[in-house]
């Protein structure tokens, strides 16, 4: 039986068979990414939507290395540390002609190395001789391009598509091409370095001849154009060199961290890779990504969220998703697009489906939690830079994201922001956790809009406190004042409105009719996190998101396992996201619940090790832990996701206690503390306006001693054990 079989228009894969094998390895830069498998390969079908992508659409949906027509045997696939390139060992099977045995197996190793640079993947492919007889080895590459939209790989259908255009063939290249619906010609180029002995639309075969333990290396480049003019390529050994020299530019502005852990400092350096491939350069500055492959564009709150978390060790990312979200402020009221003035960004997309309005997202607002969000991140980026020049400069757009709080946000007037769709294609629920079936009451019936969200609460509980001290820097006193009314007035109606003492913790929301949604959900430690919750309810609060029901030893769970749609396999109803975790624990920090934040790290930390190259996903299954076993994954998380990759930096903040005064020029700790599995840590290039300073901390068994190991300007260090 075939490995993959064609039956009408859809590819079925044997459940046997290596292809079934779905586990990829990712690369990106800019607005290109790439998903193969562990072979480097791209599979025609695949959960995961394996493919090359640029700006939204899938340039490349087939690539195999086949020997003799065989597929090679994995030796082994890796993606260095720091996300430049994709290395991947192969050899060859045992291979006959005409009955007999020609080269038998493990005699070729066979090397891929790739880089993705400007909207080109670069490869390297080297064959080796081991055996003591010349060889000549029948290599081919068997391609394909679909230039499907993202949203049709992940499964949208539509009426009509644009034309695949005849292949253009060359000596050496070959130009597959699509005219799309929306006028765009998007071609794929696969050019080699060698003229193949036969070329065609679909394939490239090669006769490369092998001495006795000679080698010789195929270069192939495969570029994404859509319109634009091809520009100068670069070789493979280029493409090395300036990305290597770009990321080396990328980690001068971070703060680095080493610890005494190895397998902690695994997982550090796998999310600061994470973060920085994630993140593009814009006109207006440097953004992360939300997520590959589905969300590898700008998002307003998972940007906001992901710079918040990296604050401390890149404050430049904080700046650059600021001028980006201000620049792309809604103006005016659209109903279709979810728009209003002073509204932040909930997602921009490109592609065929977003330029033809086949689909609402090409600039869209439905987030209900961007725009207080967007003022908090602006309030936090100035304590923690000083930067008041950049501050000063969008105070317009942090007003008018406050008017939208006041005008637009609370639907009813009862002091609440709310959210309700107005579109008929848009997001039914639009906070952070927006699957259709995420906000519910205790007996699993959906809530009805318009929808007050617990955390939300206090996201503007917390922008409003940010403004009012942004007020009071730029002489607004009577705005400031106004402002701190308004958050103070917001905090008690939350209290007494959205408590529930029979669960211990907060509502997840209040529906149209003002009824609580009475479920155990992590929406209650974002009331933590922004400071809203009351003293005492912040207590019970921490106890109940600790419980078994809600933490299940990996970390906790999105709702608690006693509540009607609990299920662990669910996107947002019992499973675990690291970027929630991350903020509950900077929540409970925040009250004084360390060892409880500690507990979270821990969590963290022990998921990491299992995860393939310690990178923690998107979200991974809310099962209870089980002994000597690693978290459940959840199939189609996005791998690598920008808050996720920034988890391990917030949950080390709310640890240390650290905190930044640019005015004092102080650097805080306050009672800081390590988990058990840290004795020491350094921490290097931590910058406060233009100082900057080297840091050893070390564990001791009642507190943390810190050393200064260096120190370039002025600043001081405060530490409160």
């Amino acid at each position: 039986m075939e490995d993959v079989i064609k039956v009408e228009d859809r590819w079925y894969v044997s459940a046997t068979s290596t292809h079934a094998d779905d586990r990829t390895r990712v690369l990106k830069h800019g607005e290109t990414f790439v998903l193969f498998n562990r072979h480097g390969d791209i599979q025609r079908i695949s959960i995961s939507g394996q493919g090359l992508y640029h700006q939204g659409t899938r340039y490349l949906s087939h690539l195999e290395l086949l020997i003799k027509e065989r597929r090679p045997i994995l030796l082994n696939s890796t993606v260095k540390e720091d996300n430049t390139i994709l290395d991947v060992d192969l050899t060859n099977p045992d291979l006959y002609e005409a009955g007999r045995l020609k080269i038998h197996n493990d005699s070729i190793h066979i090397f891929r190395a790739k880089v993705l640079r400007d909207g080109r993947c670069h490869e390297l492919v080297r064959l080796t001789n081991y055996s003591d007889a010349s060889v000549d080895v029948p290599l081919s590459l068997e391609f394909d391009a679909d230039f499907a939209d993202i949203f049709e790989v992940r499964g949208v259908k539509r009426a009509q598509r644009g034309k695949l255009q005849p292949a253009v063939i060359g000596e050496d290249m070959v130009e597959l091409g699509y005219e799309g619906l929306d006028g765009v010609r998007r071609r794929t180029r696969l050019g080699f370095s060698q003229r193949p002995t036969e070329l065609s639309a679909s394939h490239a075969r090669f006769q490369i001849h092998l001495p006795p333990r000679g080698c010789s290396s195929l270069y192939l480049t495969i570029s994404c154009l859509n319109g634009r003019e091809e520009g100068e390529s670069e070789s493979y050994e280029q493409a090395v060199s300036r990305t290597t020299e770009e990321l080396a530019r990328q980690q001068a502005c971070c703060s680095a961290i080493q610890t005494s852990n190895e397998q902690f400092n695994n997982w550090l350096n796998r999310s600061a890779a994470d973060l920085h491939m994630l993140t593009t350069e814009l006109p207006e500055g440097p953004y992360p990504f939300a997520g590959v492959p589905w969300f590898s564009t700008p998002f307003g709150r998972d940007g906001i969220i992901t710079a918040l978390q990296a604050l401390w060790v890149y404050p430049d990312l904080a700046r650059g998703v600021l001028s980006f979200l201000a620049a792309t402020q809604a103006r005016e009221v659209n109903p279709e697009q979810e728009a209003e003035p002073g509204k932040i960004l909930h997602e921009t997309r490109k592609g065929e489906l977003a330029a033809l309005g086949e689909i609402p997202f090409g600039r869209y607002y439905g987030t209900v939690d961007a725009t207080p969000l967007f003022v908090v991140l602006a309030g936090e980026y100035y304590r923690r830079s000083g930067d008041r020049d950049f501050v000063e400069r969008i105070w317009p757009n942090i007003e008018r994201a406050l008017e939208w709080i006041d005008r637009y946000g609370d639907v009813d007037g009862d002091g609440f922001v709310e959210y309700q769709r107005h579109g008929e294609r848009g997001l039914v629920h639009q906070g952070w956790k927006d699957s259709d079936d995420s906000i519910f009451h205790a007996d699993g019936r959906p809530a009805e809009g318009p929808i007050a969200l617990c955390e939300v609460q206090g996201y503007v509980y917390q922008a409003r406190l940010h403004a009012a001290s942004l007020a009071e820097l730029f002489g607004h006193e009577a705005r400031a004042r106004q402002l701190r009314e308004a958050a103070e007035s917001l905090k008690q109606n939350f209290n007494e409105r959205f408590w529930c003492e029979e669960l211990s913790t907060y509502a997840i929301a209040l529906d149209g009719e003002k009824q609580p949604c009475r479920v155990r959900a992590s929406n209650a430690g974002h009331a933590l996190f922004s400071g809203i919750a009351s003293e005492r309810n912040a207590r019970l609060v921490a106890e109940t998101l600790l419980s078994e029901a809600s933490f299940s030893g990996w970390g906790v769970r999105t709702i608690a396992a006693s509540e009607q749609r609990y299920n662990p396999m669910s996107y947002h109803n019992g499973s675990i996201w690291p970027h929630d975790n991350a903020l509950i624990a900077m929540g409970l920090a925040r009250y004084g619940f360390r060892d409880h934040a500690l507990r979270i790290l821990t969590g963290m930390f022990d998921a990491s090790i299992f995860m393939d190259l310690h990178r923690l996903p998107e979200l991974f299954c809310g099962f209870l832990r089980r002994s000597g076993q690693g978290p459940t994954l959840y199939p189609v998380a996005c791998s690598p996701q920008a808050w996720a990759s920034t988890t391990v930096f917030y949950l080390l903040q709310a640890s240390l206690g650290l905190s930044f005064d640019p005015v004092a020029r102080c650097i805080r700790f306050l009672y800081p503390q390590l988990p058990s599995f840290i004795d020491e840590m350094v921490i290097r290039n931590l910058r406060l306006d233009g100082a900057e300073v080297d840091l050893r901390l070390r564990r001791h068994p009642q507190d943390v001693g810190i050393r200064v190991l260096r120190k370039e300007g002025e600043m001081d260090i405060t530490v409160v054990v």
